[in-house]
């Protein structure tokens, strides 16, 4: 079977203007997006000390250790958001609120090893699924936090999301450790 795990396939009707952004950051070929951007998490991330992760640029801002630990979040709720509408789901998905979740993750207790092993064990698990999916599950649509979404976008989401907080680590958080 042909792939059909491509950006260029996604329409502005295919999700809510807040994910626009996600989206321009991707290649074309979303496993590749999703591949190089789990690469490039492990490279940036992987060698610093658990001190080192505690960092946050100002006051009120995240540490690194929270910015993963949002990534996971955000990939695990936009997944099971695509796992769900795939399978046919029509009730509406609810939204979530990314400060909440954090402030009740307690990741600053976690170790930036443990954290790093489950985003690339949810990485790997994501990509098999969205490997699973045929262009007919692709096109799916339903509703999610009040905004309609295709499977595909939706898929596309995770890695853009991903992209975008790496791109703030790599300018906000990283020059300074």
């Amino acid at each position: 079977m042909e792939h059909t795990l491509r950006t260029s396939r996604i329409r502005i009707t295919d999700w809510g203007q807040q994910y626009h952004h996600y989206i321009q950051l991707l290649d074309d070929d979303l496993l590749l997006s999703l591949r190089k951007n789990r690469e490039e998490v492990n490279r940036l991330l992987g060698n610093l000390t658990d001190e080192q992760a505690a960092y946050a640029y100002a006051p009120g801002k995240w540490s690194i250790k929270e910015v993963l630990g949002h990534i996971i979040d955000a990939e695990r709720v936009m997944s099971y958001r695509a796992m769900c509408i795939a399978r046919g789901e029509k009730q509406t998905l609810p939204g979530f609120d990314e400060d909440d979740y954090v402030a009740e993750a307690q990741f600053a207790h976690r170790s930036m090893r443990s954290l790093l092993d489950e985003f690339n064990h949810l990485r790997h698990a994501n990509m098999c699924l969205f490997e699973s999916f045929d262009e007919t599950v692709l096109a799916r649509r339903g509703i999610a936090n009040g905004v309609e979404v295709s499977v595909l976008a939706l898929c596309a989401v995770v890695a853009g999301h991903a992209i975008h907080h790496v791109n703030l680590l790599k300018e906000k958080y990283l020059p300074v450790i």
